[in-house]
C-alpha cells in the first residue's frame, strides 16, 4: 500500500498535571504538550500513549502520541484498558456506521462515516460518496495502524474504491511517499463521483476538491431550504458547488442565483443543477460576496430567500473579533435583500466562534438594518456529525423571517 513505511508502535507511559488529569477523567480527547509532567521515553508518531493517575498509579486512558502537534496525545480509550488493534478499530468504526443508519433511509448515499474525535478516532475523517470512500488524515499517528484501519473502513462503508486525502501539514511530512488524492484501493474511473442527497443528485471531486470533495454537513439545512422554495426567488451566497441552489431549484424555485468568488465552484454548481430536473432559472454570479451584496442592494434587488453560508472566518483565536464583524456585515446586507415576509438563513462553520456569539452578532446586524424580524429556528450538526466534546462543535445556523 502506498503509505510511509513506519516502525511498529511502542508503548509509552505518561503522567499529567492535575488540571489535565481532570479533563481526561471527563473523557476529553486532547492532551497538550504543556500538560505532560513525565513520560518514560521519547516517542514516534502513532506510539501508544498510556496515561496513569499520579496518586493511584492506575490506568486513566490511552491514545496515540503525536510529536508533530501541540496536542501531543490524541486519546482513544478511557477508564478501561484495551488492546488497540484491528478488532478494536473494526468495533469502533462499526459503531460509527450504526449511528448513521437512520440517515441512509432517506434516499441518501453520501455521509460522514467517521468524524474524528467525535467518533473516537482523532485526526481521521472518512466520507462516503455512493461506493467511493474518501479517507482524510490530519496526523501521522495513523500510519502504523493503516493495515488494520483500511479494511475496517472498507467493510463498514461497503466501498468499491478508496481515495486517500491528506492535510497540508501531513503532505509536508510525507513528501513524495504518498500523494494527496491517491487511490489506495480499487479503481476510480473519474475524479468526479455522483451521489444522492435526500433524493437529489450531486457530484464531488474526491481527488482535488475541498476537504473530501463536498460539504456534507449542511445536508439538513439544504433540505429545509428546498422545502420552502416553491415559487420563490432565491439568492445563494458563498454557493460553492450549489448545494442550497440545487435543493431550491428542485423544490420549485422560479429563480436561483448562485454567488461565489470561485469560477470552478460555480461551474460545479451549474453541473449539479443540470443533474436534477427543474423548471426554475439558474443564474451564476461570479464575484466577492461583500462587494456583490452591496451592488445587489444598490440596484434594488430583492429575494424571497437569502442563504449566506461563508467559509470559516476564524481559524485561530486572534481572528474571532474580525470574524464576528464580518458576520454582522453579512447579516446587514442580507436583511436589505430579503423581500417582505422573506427568509434569511445565516450560517457559520468557524469552530473558534461560539454559537452564542454568532447568533448575537448576526442579530446585531439585523437590528442595525432596522428590519423587523422573527427567529424561526436555530440548527446545528446533522446526524453524521455528532459532537462528543466542546471543540468538536463548529456548525450553527439561524433562520429569520423578515417582516
Amino acid at each position: 500500500m502506498p503509505v510511509p513505511s513506519v516502525a511498529p508502535p511502542q508503548r509509552l507511559a505518561f503522567t499529567l498535571k492535575p488540571a489535565a488529569e481532570r479533563q481526561v477523567k471527563k473523557r476529553h480527547p486532547w492532551v497538550f504538550e504543556a500538560s505532560i509532567v513525565k513520560q518514560n521515553a521519547e516517542g514516534r508518531a502513532g506510539d501508544l500513549a498510556v496515561i496513569f493517575d499520579q496518586k493511584k498509579n492506575k490506568f486513566l486512558a490511552c491514545g496515540l502520541y503525536d510529536p508533530h502537534s501541540p496536542i501531543r496525545i490524541k486519546l482513544l480509550q478511557f477508564h478501561r484498558s484495551a488492546t488497540i488493534d484491528g478488532a478494536w478499530l473494526r468495533d469502533k468504526i462499526r459503531a460509527a456506521r450504526d449511528l448513521r443508519r437512520p440517515l441512509l433511509r432517506t434516499d441518501t448515499n453520501s455521509y460522514r462515516l467517521v468524524y474524528g474525535e467525535n467518533d473516537g478516532l482523532p485526526g481521521l475523517i472518512a466520507d462516503v460518496y455512493d461506493r467511493v470512500l474518501v479517507v482524510k488524515l490530519y496526523s501521522a499517528i495513523w500510519w502504523p495502524y493503516w493495515e488494520w484501519l483500511l479494511p475496517a473502513l472498507r467493510e463498514a462503508s461497503e466501498a468499491s474504491s478508496v481515495v486517500l486525502r491528506l492535510s497540508r501539514h501531513l503532505q509536508r511530512q510525507v513528501g513524495d511517499t504518498v500523494r494527496d488524492g491517491e487511490v489506495v484501493y480499487g479503481e476510480l474511473p473519474a475524479p468526479r463521483v455522483r451521489f444522492r442527497e435526500h433524493g437529489l443528485w450531486f457530484s464531488a471531486d474526491v481527488q482535488r476538491g475541498h476537504k473530501t470533495g463536498y460539504f456534507l454537513d449542511h445536508r439538513h439545512n439544504r433540505l429545509r431550504i428546498g422545502q420552502r422554495a416553491a415559487g420563490k426567488r432565491v439568492l445563494d451566497v458563498f454557493a460553492y458547488a450549489g448545494g442550497f441552489s440545487v435543493h431550491a431549484l428542485v423544490g420549485g424555485a422560479r429563480e436561483v442565483t448562485s454567488l461565489d468568488l470561485s469560477a470552478p465552484a460555480l461551474e460545479m454548481a451549474r453541473q449539479n443543477a443540470a443533474l436534477n430536473p427543474h423548471r426554475g432559472r439558474h443564474q451564476i454570479l461570479l464575484g466577492d460576496a461583500f462587494e456583490s451584496l452591496a451592488e445587489l442592494v444598490a440596484t434594488g434587488q430583492r429575494y424571497d430567500i437569502v442563504v449566506i453560508d461563508p467559509p470559516a472566518f476564524a481559524k485561530q483565536a486572534s481572528e474571532v473579533g474580525g470574524a464576528l464583524e464580518q458576520y454582522r456585515r453579512l447579516a446587514g446586507w442580507g436583511a436589505q435583500l430579503v423581500a417582505k415576509d422573506g427568509l434569511l438563513l445565516l450560517a457559520s462553520c468557524s469552530s473558534r466562534v461560539s454559537a452564542e456569539a454568532f447568533f448575537a452578532e448576526v442579530e446585531r446586524g439585523l437590528q442595525r438594518s432596522q428590519r423587523k424580524y422573527q427567529i424561526l429556528e436555530r440548527t446545528y450538526h446533522d446526524l453524521d456529525h455528532p459532537v462528543r466534546f466542546a471543540e468538536g462543535a463548529y456548525l450553527k445556523a439561524i433562520y429569520f423571517s423578515l417582516r
